[in-house]
């Protein structure tokens, strides 16, 4: 799997290439889209190499921050454009795919062979609480906007930031909780990772890295509003399937391998901690970022968004709270990943 994502390492100078000869838009979307796969990898792997030089704590911090660099750098450049619901499409499909997708991948591919596979329900649940937490977050907002449809737009910019503010603080709070004070939970997460790459190796390949993601993320964002004339699709089809799958790919591949292993116990830190993630850190940061252009983003999210987030958090609830997972529950994942994509294709 990771020399497959590594080959497609020739779409870079592609889709460098395909710009400068005015290439069509939806061609330098995909071709943007299968370049920043292999950078989003190693910019994980970098990232996990200076971990362990630094320590649980910051590399703790470290991960977070570098964590989502690709979600975040896509995000800042959509916002710069103005394509908030982009924005907001990937941050809800990025969620879903890793609770659904990635997760139902995960639990179908280790458990095929097995009758079932056991996990810390404890840690597993810990992970899940915290995710609902965020859930309660986003949906907060809009369920504010909807019972008092007369405020003023400024009243949820200030609620928007303040929740903001207060999920970062809560998300820090959850790695001292996973890195400090709880951490046997997590015996096989944290155990002493040798790494393979020198202190300047991992900082230098994370610095190319970051800028040929911010480059291709260039070339992808300006090929958003074309490929929606071109296509038809709708801007929230393209955050919620196609932008949150891009970001995640590499994270898909680990979670998928160390499955197989009979490691569930990362495969659901994989899962769950990144959407986690994407919901306590990137959400809460593109919000407060926004502030900075000259579109705003807030917390608010559509009805429609909003329900696909309560009922994947519920039947992951369901299936991680008894310690064990079998194939089944993998398929019944990623069926209902399937409904929501196909409803999001069919949604105006």
């Amino acid at each position: 799997m990771e020399k497959i994502i590594n080959v497609l390492l020739v779409f870079i100078p592609i889709t460098v290439i395909a710009t400068y000869l005015g290439a069509p838009a939806s061609w330098l979307f995909f071709l943007a889209a299968l370049a920043i796969v292999p950078l989003a990898k190693f910019i994980g792997e970098a990232t996990e190499e200076l971990s362990s030089y630094v320590g649980s704590g910051l590399g703790g911090l470290l991960n977070a921050t570098f964590g989502n660099a690709t979600e975040l750098i896509i995000g800042i450049l959509a916002l710069q454009a103005g394509l908030v619901e982009v924005v907001k499409a990937s941050i809800t499909g990025s969620i879903l795919g890793n609770l659904l997708l990635v997760l139902g991948t995960a639990i179908f591919f280790g458990g095929r062979k097995r009758e079932k596979q056991s996990f810390n329900a404890v840690a597993a649940k810990s992970g899940a609480s915290t995710l609902l937490l965020a859930i309660v977050a986003l949906v907060m907002p809009a369920i504010f906007l909807q019972t008092a449809p007369g405020v003023d737009g400024w009243v949820v910019e200030k609620l928007s930031i303040a929740v903001s503010v207060l999920m970062i603080i809560s998300y820090v709070a959850s790695l001292f909780f996973t890195l400090k004070t709880h951490k046997h939970l997590y015996t096989e997460e944290v155990v002493k990772y040798e790494p393979k790459w020198s202190k300047t190796k991992s900082i230098t390949i994370l610095f190319i890295a970051t800028i040929f993601v911010a480059w291709m993320s260039e070339i992808l964002v300006g090929s958003i509003e074309p490929l929606v004339q071109s296509f038809g699709w709708t801007e929230l089809f393209i955050g919620v399937i196609f932008v949150a799958i891009i970001g995640n790919a590499a994270e898909h591949a680990s979670a998928v391998t160390v499955a197989v292993k009979n490691r569930m116990d990362l495969a659901l830190q994989v899962s769950i901690g990144s959407a986690t993630q994407i919901a306590m850190f990137a959400a809460p940061v593109l919000v407060l970022v926004s502030l900075f252009f000259k579109t705003q983003m807030s917390l608010v999210f559509n009805t429609f968004e909003l329900v696909a987030l309560i009922f994947s958090v519920l039947i992951v609830n369901s299936i991680v709270e008894d310690g064990e997972s079998h194939w089944f529950e993998g398929v019944q994942l990623l069926i209902t990943y399937v409904i929501i994509a196909v409803a999001f294709f069919f949604h105006p």
